[in-house]
């Protein structure tokens, strides 16, 4: 028996000694290819650069700083750009908003402008392109589902030189800007103080020594006023006495 394994232990290491001269042969040959030599000038190239950026980053930590903050800026831009249902659900939550108040409270310019974008949005006109950091939301003349020539067609269709002009809001690190400067005091109607005299259609904040004087007045108001002395009453009669 132990005879019977010696020549099987030789064969098996003389197979395994094959098969890994051959492997080797092979991944030889693939690295002599024209494409074994592209991949081996691509990773040295790639190591080459990741030295390079290491010293550079440990030569001038200021600079490497600078250039990790921009990248990491651009990163969570990328990452905050809005979306449309995003801008549909802020545009009906505007339009609540504006809805829970008397239309004679409510801002003019704030209702104008959703009321336009809720139209554009119920006629299907209301079209969205993001555009790498940034959001746009414009304006289009058809609904793509309508059955007109016009809105089919893909020669009649509105140039890029015109979006500027069609442009509605703009998002950006997870705001739409324009909706969210539109909406800015919406529950002041600037038309109800257009008649006052121009001293009082605009307001000033205190100064803090007249918040300090209104503080203290509240407080003076919680102070309970000081007893009132009783005299005794024979005192008070022997006082009318004398004068007598």
């Amino acid at each position: 028996m132990a005879s019977a394994r010696i020549p099987r232990r030789t064969l098996c290491a003389a197979v395994e000694s094959a098969a890994a001269a051959g492997w080797r042969s092979r991944w030889e040959r693939l690295k002599s290819t024209k494409a074994g030599v592209w991949c081996r000038g691509l990773l040295s190239d790639y190591k080459e650069a990741c030295r390079d950026v290491v010293v550079s980053a440990w030569e001038r930590p200021l600079k490497a700083s600078v250039y990790a903050s921009l990248l990491g800026g651009a990163c969570l831009c990328f990452h905050l750009k809005p979306d449309r249902p995003a801008f549909d659900a802020r545009l009906l939550e505007c339009s609540n908003q504006l809805g829970l108040l008397s239309p004679w409270i409510r801002s003019g310019t704030s209702d104008s402008h959703v009321q336009s974008l809720v139209k554009l949005r119920n006629e299907g006109r209301l079209r969205h392109v993001g555009l790498g950091f940034l959001s746009l939301v414009y304006r289009a003349d058809y609904d793509p589902s309508t059955a007109l020539y016009e809105a089919q067609c893909s020669g009649l269709s509105v140039p890029w030189r015109e979006l500027p002009h069609r442009v509605l809001d703009v998002g950006f690190a997870g705001r739409w800007w324009v909706l969210h400067a539109k909406m800015n005091n919406y529950d002041i109607n600037e038309e109800e103080f257009k008649n006052l005299p121009a001293h009082m259609q605009s307001t000033s904040p205190p100064s803090v020594q007249e918040v300090e004087r209104n503080e203290s007045l509240h407080m003076a108001s919680w102070t309970p006023p000081p007893p009132v002395e009783e005299t005794d009453h024979e005192t008070v009669e022997d006082q009318q006495s004398e004068k007598q």
